[in-house]
C-alpha cells in the first residue's frame, strides 16, 4: 500500500480500477485477456518488439551518424535492453501465465525494472530509469497505435489518474463511467479543479509524480476530502474507506430533507443558496437540492475544447435551458473568464509569461469585442425568458467596467432597433476578486447592481499566490487575515449602498466558513450544487448572533492556521456530523 498526498479539490471518496494515462498521454491499460486470446497477444508483443527494435536501431545510426557514436550509444544501450533474454522472459511469462495483455504485461515488466534502477544509490544509475521508462513508451505507442485515449469513450467505470488534464477533456469526462480522478500537477481553483466538482466526482490534484508507481486495472482509493490517493490498499484500509463511503451516502440521504426547507438560521434570517453552475445539466442538480436560484453560470464551456468561436445562437440555447429551468428565480451569467491561453479560437502572436496578470477575463473581452457583443446578445436575448441577470468578471478599474456597460448598452440598441425582446433593466453586476476593486468598492457601488466576491481570484491576487503552483498551496488560505478583512470592507460598503452582495468562491461550499461568512454580513452565498444541503443545514443549525460571535473573533486573530482550527471548532460544537 502506497499512500499520496495531494490538494482535494472536489470532495468525496471513490474506489475503483485506475485508468492510467501517463505524461505523454498514452493510456496505460486494463490487465486481463481470455485464455484463448493468450497467442494474439503474444504475437501482438513480438510486433510491437520488432518494430520498437527497428525504430531503435535507425535512430542510432542516425545519431552515430550526426553526432557520433558517443550520442549513438544511448539508443544502442536502448537495443540492448530491449533484446534482452530475461526480458523478454518476463513479458512471455506475464502473458502465458498471468494472462496480461500485452500492453499490460509491458507497463509491469518495465516499471518493476525502472524500480530498480530508482532505489539504487549511484546517481548516475539511478537516472538509467529515464532510459527504461523510454522504452516502455516505445512500445505502448506500437502496441496502442493511437495517442491520447478518448475518455469520453470508455464503457465501465474507473478512476482516472494522469499527469494532467485540460479543462476540455476534464469537461469531457464520461459521468457515468469516471468515478473520480486524480492529477500530478495542478491547484485548487483552476478550470479543472472547477470542473470536477461541477462533474460531481472526488478529485485529487497536485500529487506529485507518481505514475510509475500504478498500471490500469489496480486497485485505487481517492479521498476528495483530505486530499488523499491510496494505492494498493490493504484490507482494513480499503474496509474503513468503503464504511466511510457508506457514512457520507447515508449523510446525503438525511440531508435530502431539507430540499424543500428554506436556508434560515434558527433566529429567523433568510439566507439565499444559490448555486454555481459550469453547464446546463446542472441545473437540475440545483432544483433537486432546493437552490433559490443560479448565482453563478459560468461560460467558459463554450470555448473550451472549439476550434471555432461559439456563435450567438449557441450561447443563446446554453443560456436559455438554464433560464426557462428556473422559471422565475435568478440565474446570474457571468460573461467569459478565460486566458487568452485558454481559448483555442483565438489568434496568439506570443505566449504569455504569467496569464495570471495577461490578457484574461473582462479584458480579454475588451479586446475582442466582437466575440463579446456576440456573448452579450445571447444574454440579452435570454433575459426575455426569465429572471437573468449578466456579471463581468475580474474588474479592476473603472473604466473597464464603463467600457463593458456601455458596450452591453450598444448591444441593447442593436436589439431594440431589430424588434428583438430583451429586459431593458436587466441588473448588471461585477466581480470582486482583486484587491484594486475592495480599494475602490465605494465608487463601484455606485454603478453597479450587485456584487459577487469572487474568492478564489481574490485570495490569489490579494497573497500573490499562484493558486495551481503546488509548492505555493501552503500559502493559499482563505482565512488568511488580509482576505478577510477586504472581505468585511466589500461587505460592509455594499450593505452602506444596499446593494445586493453574493460570495460565489469555492470557500463559499465548505460548511467550515459558513457561520464566519454569515458573521461578516452575507446573507447570500452561491456554492456547488453538491454542498447546498451541507451548507443549509449549517445555516438552520445557527443564530446571526452567534456567526456575528465567531466572525468577530476571527477577525482579532492574525494567522490563517489558527483561523481554520477555531472555525473548524466552532463547526463540530453546531453541526457535528459535518465537522469530521
Amino acid at each position: 500500500m502506497q499512500k499520496l498526498q495531494g490538494i482535494p479539490v472536489s470532495a468525496g471518496v471513490a474506489i475503483g480500477e485506475a485508468l492510467v494515462l501517463d505524461a505523454e498521454g498514452f493510456r496505460i491499460p486494463e490487465r486481463f485477456v481470455s485464455r484463448d486470446a493468450v497467442m494474439a497477444e503474444l504475437q501482438r508483443l513480438e510486433r510491437a518488439m520488432q518494430a520498437a527494435a527497428e525504430e531503435i536501431a535507425r535512430n542510432r545510426d542516425t545519431v552515430t551518424r550526426e553526432l557520433g557514436p558517443k550520442y549513438g550509444a544511448i539508443f544502442a544501450a536502448h537495443l540492448e535492453l530491449l533484446q534482452d533474454a530475461k526480458l523478454r522472459e518476463d513479458l512471455e511469462k506475464y502473458i502465458r501465465q498471468e494472462h496480461y495483455s500485452a500492453e499490460y504485461a509491458v507497463s509491469r515488466a518495465f516499471r518493476r525494472y525502472a524500480q530498480v534502477f530508482e532505489r539504487l544509490e549511484n546517481t548516475y544509475l539511478a537516472e538509467r530509469a529515464s532510459d527504461i521508462y523510454d522504452i516502455e513508451k516505445r512500445l505502448l505507442r506500437h502496441l496502442l497505435g493511437r495517442r491520447r485515449e478518448q475518455l469520453s469513450d470508455l464503457s465501465s467505470p474507473v478512476l482516472v489518474l494522469a499527469h494532467n488534464l485540460t479543462p476540455s477533456e476534464t469537461a469531457n469526462l464520461d459521468r457515468r463511467f469516471v468515478r473520480g480522478f486524480v492529477t500530478e500537477v495542478g491547484g485548487p481553483g483552476s478550470h479543472t479543479a472547477i470542473v470536477a466538482a461541477a462533474l460531481e466526482i472526488p478529485a485529487v490534484v497536485g500529487t506529485g509524480p507518481f505514475l510509475t508507481e500504478v498500471s490500469g486495472g489496480d486497485l485505487v482509493i481517492i479521498d476528495g476530502y483530505n486530499g488523499l490517493v491510496i494505492l494498493h490498499p490493504d484490507e482494513e484500509t480499503l474496509a474503513r474507506y468503503q464504511h466511510e463511503a457508506e457514512q457520507a451516502r447515508s449523510l446525503a440521504v438525511r440531508l435530502q430533507r431539507l430540499r424543500d426547507l428554506p436556508a434560515q438560521t434558527a433566529d429567523g434570517v433568510r439566507i439565499e443558496l444559490m448555486g454555481n453552475i459550469e453547464f446546463p445539466y446542472e441545473v437540475e442538480h440545483c432544483l433537486e437540492r432546493g437552490a433559490d436560484g443560479i448565482g453563478l453560470y459560468r461560460t467558459e464551456f463554450l470555448y473550451l475544447g472549439c476550434d471555432r468561436e461559439p456563435d450567438e445562437e449557441t450561447h443563446f440555447q446554453a443560456y436559455a435551458q438554464v433560464v426557462r429551468a428556473m422559471g422565475d428565480r435568478p440565474v446570474v451569467i457571468r460573461t467569459l473568464d478565460l486566458g487568452a491561453d485558454k481559448v483555442p479560437c483565438l489568434q496568439r502572436t506570443e505566449e504569455e509569461r504569467n496569464p495570471f496578470l495577461g490578457l484574461r477575463s473582462i479584458r480579454l473581452a475588451l479586446r475582442h469585442i466582437p466575440m463579446f457583443r456576440t456573448q452579450l446578445r445571447a444574454i440579452l436575448r435570454a433575459s426575455a425568458l426569465g429572471n437573468v441577470r449578466v456579471m463581468f468578471p475580474l474588474i479592476s478599474t473603472l473604466l473597464e467596467l464603463r467600457q463593458a456597460k456601455m458596450i452591453l448598452a450598444d448591444v441593447m440598441e442593436d436589439l431594440a432597433e431589430h424588434a428583438i425582446p430583451f429586459n431593458r433593466q436587466i441588473p448588471v453586476g461585477m466581480m470582486v476578486e482583486v484587491p484594486s476593486a475592495v480599494m475602490l468598492i465605494d465608487r463601484f457601488v455606485e454603478e453597479v447592481d450587485f456584487l459577487s466576491i469572487g474568492t478564489n481570484d481574490l485570495i490569489q491576487y490579494t497573497l500573490a499566490v499562484d493558486r495551481t503552483n503546488k509548492d505555493m498551496i501552503g500559502l493559499y488560505n482563505p482565512t488568511d487575515p488580509a482576505v478577510l478583512k477586504l472581505i468585511a470592507m466589500t461587505v460592509e460598503a455594499a450593505r452602506r449602498k444596499e446593494v445586493p452582495v453574493n460570495l460565489c468562491g469555492q470557500m463559499s461550499s465548505s460548511p467550515i466558513y459558513t457561520m464566519l461568512l454569515l458573521g461578516l454580513g452575507l446573507r447570500q452565498l452561491s456554492v456547488a450544487p453538491s454542498a447546498i444541503p451541507e451548507i443549509k443545514q449549517v445555516c438552520r443549525s445557527v443564530t446571526i448572533p452567534e456567526c456575528q460571535a465567531v466572525a468577530q473573533r476571527a477577525l482579532s486573530m492574525d494567522n490563517a492556521r489558527d483561523i481554520r482550527s477555531y472555525l473548524k471548532e466552532e463547526l463540530r460544537k453546531y453541526v457535528p456530523e459535518l465537522a469530521d
